[in-house]
C-alpha cells in the first residue's frame, strides 16, 4: 500500500506542476529551454506541460498498476514510464498544433471588394455617407461614396476601395 502512496504522490506532483505551468506561463520555459542547449530539436519537448503530463501519467498509472493489478514496483514503474512517454508525446504534439502559426494572411482592405453591407448614414450624390461592412467577420464602419444618393438602411455592394477608411459602393438591385 505504501508503494501506491508514492505513485499517487508523483501523480499529484504532476498536477501541481501543470497548475504552475498555467499560472506562470512561460516564466520557467527559459530554464527548460536552456537545458536543451538551444537545440530546436527539443523545442517544446522540455516544456512544463509535457513534463507535468509525463510525471502525472507515470504516477497515476503506477498507482493503478499496483492497486488494481497487484503489480510489483518494477512492473508498475515500467508501465507508468511507458504511459508517461505516450502522454508527454501527445501533450507535445497537441501544444505544437495549438501554437502553429496559420498560413492565413491578415485581412486587407482589398478583401472588401464585392462584399455587401448596409448604409448607416445616408450617402448624398456629392459627398460621403457611412456603411457597415464585415472584414474577417468583424463589423467595420467605412466612409462611403456612391454615384447616386443611397438612403439609410439600403443594402450596397463595394465596388472599389478608395483608402483604408473609405469605399465606393452601389445599391443592390433586387
Amino acid at each position: 500500500m505504501a508503494r501506491m502512496g508514492w505513485f499517487l504522490g508523483l501523480g499529484s506532483a504532476g498536477l501541481v506542476l501543470l497548475a504552475l505551468s498555467l499560472v506562470f506561463d512561460g516564466l520557467l520555459e527559459g530554464f527548460f529551454d536552456s537545458i536543451g542547449g538551444g537545440l530546436d530539436v527539443l523545442d517544446g519537448v522540455l516544456s512544463l506541460p509535457v513534463i507535468a503530463g509525463f510525471v502525472s501519467a507515470l504516477g497515476f498509472t503506477g498507482a493503478i498498476a499496483t492497486g488494481a493489478a497487484g503489480a510489483g514496483v518494477v512492473a508498475a514503474t515500467l508501465t507508468g514510464i511507458a504511459v508517461g512517454v505516450l502522454v508527454a508525446w501527445l501533450t507535445w504534439r497537441f501544444s505544437r498544433a495549438l501554437l502553429r502559426d496559420g498560413a492565413a494572411p491578415a485581412p486587407r482592405g482589398e478583401d472588401l471588394m464585392g462584399t455587401s453591407g448596409a448604409v448607416v448614414t445616408a450617402i448624398p450624390a456629392d459627398g460621403y455617407g457611412e456603411v457597415l461592412l464585415y472584414l474577417a467577420g468583424q463589423p467595420v464602419k467605412y466612409a462611403a461614396k456612391a454615384a447616386e444618393p443611397v438612403a439609410r438602411g439600403a443594402e450596397v455592394w463595394v465596388e472599389s476601395v478608395l483608402s483604408p477608411t473609405s469605399v465606393t459602393v452601389r445599391p443592390v438591385e433586387r
